[in-house]
C-alpha cells in the first residue's frame, strides 16, 4: 500500500473525528482549531506529495513521508506542552477554591457555635 494513501486515510478520519467531537460538544472550538490546523496541511501533503518531496529536499530529508511524521510529532509535542499548561493553571485555581471554601466552611462553622 502506499504511504500516501495511508496518510491520507488517516488525515480524512482524524479530520472527521475532530469535526465530529465539535459537533457533539466534546471538544471546544479553541483547541479544535489547533487540531483542524494540523490535519488539513497534513491531508493536503498527502493530496500533493510533490510539494511534500520538495520541502523535504529543502530540509534534507530523504524519505519525504517521515517529513509527516514528524510535524505530527512536533505539532504532538507541543500540543502537550500547552494542556500541560492548562492543566496547572487548572490545579492552582482548585486549590484556590478549595482553600477559600474550606475557609467558608469554618467561618459558617464559627458563627454556629456562636449563635448556640
Amino acid at each position: 500500500m502506499n504511504v500516501y494513501l495511508l496518510s491520507m486515510a488517516f488525515c480524512l478520519v482524524f479530520l472527521f473525528v475532530a469535526i465530529e467531537l465539535i459537533r457533539r460538544r466534546k471538544l471546544q472550538e479553541r483547541y479544535a482549531l489547533l487540531w483542524l490546523a494540523l490535519g488539513i496541511p497534513m491531508a493536503g501533503f498527502s493530496l500533493f506529495p510533490h510539494l511534500l518531496e520538495s520541502i523535504s529536499g529543502l530540509l534534507h530529508i530523504s524519505y519525504a513521508p517521515s517529513l509527516l511524521f514528524l510535524i505530527g510529532i512536533l505539532f504532538s509535542l507541543a500540543f502537550i506542552m500547552h494542556i500541560t499548561t492548562v492543566i496547572s493553571r487548572l490545579q492552582q485555581k482548585v486549590t484556590r477554591l478549595v482553600q477559600e471554601v474550606a475557609l467558608l466552611q469554618m467561618r459558617l462553622q464559627d458563627e454556629g457555635e456562636k449563635e448556640a
